[in-house]
């Protein structure tokens, strides 16, 4: 019985794992804790198997909603965690921010792809999480509002309004790129 068990959850669910990974990765940032918020989304899935049913949808916004509950449950722990402030140097904060705001080939006369990726991967890195997360949903998942909904557990319409923000924000933020590369906003509006 347990071993039908896995075997089911095993072909059902694992085919997702990379998925459930990238999008654990652009949310949280960080391999490490890509790969603990995986897991313990698919030890909840696995230990929730028994009471999932195979909808229109598939395992896949059934296991990106078990994310979503444990990249938030993770913020809001590390957000009441006491932070150091002992590490973080004040006094040249500012100057290394501007450095690295000044790397990168600006005088090009042709696109750099590679910082247009760079540019556009921090653009998205800056969003608020429940604005990436449904940009990063729609656009490199290709799930559908009513999915998307179905994860963030919230209606349709505030995903088509956060889904709205987050192309406003991104166009915002790619501007003074855009600018440089003499590029027409044209691209990242629409």
């Amino acid at each position: 019985m347990a071993e039908d068990v896995a075997a089911r959850f095993e072909a059902v669910a694992v085919p997702h794992l990379d998925a459930v990974y990238r999008m654990a990765r652009k949310l949280s940032g960080s391999d490490a804790v890509a790969d603990d918020l995986t897991q313990e989304t698919f030890t909840r899935a696995f230990r929730a198997f028994h009471q999932f049913e195979l909808r229109q949808f598939g395992p896949k916004p059934w296991l990106f909603k078990i994310l979503h509950n444990v990249f938030y449950t993770h913020v809001g722990r590390d957000r009441r965690q006491p932070t150091l402030l002992d590490d973080v140097d004040f006094d040249h904060f500012s100057a290394e921010l501007d450095s690295a705001q000044l790397d990168g080939d600006s005088g090009s006369s042709g696109i750099n792809w590679d910082r247009f990726d760079q540019e556009l991967k921090h653009a998205v890195e800056a969003l608020q999480p429940e604005y990436s997360e449904v940009l990063l949903l729609w656009a490199l998942e290709d799930l559908s509002y009513k999915e998307i909904a179905e994860v963030c557990t919230c209606p349709v319409g505030t995903v088509m309004s956060r889904l709205y923000r987050a192309r406003q924000l991104l166009g915002e933020r790619l501007k003074d790129y855009a600018q440089e590369q003499n590029l027409s906003m044209e691209r990242f509006e629409s």
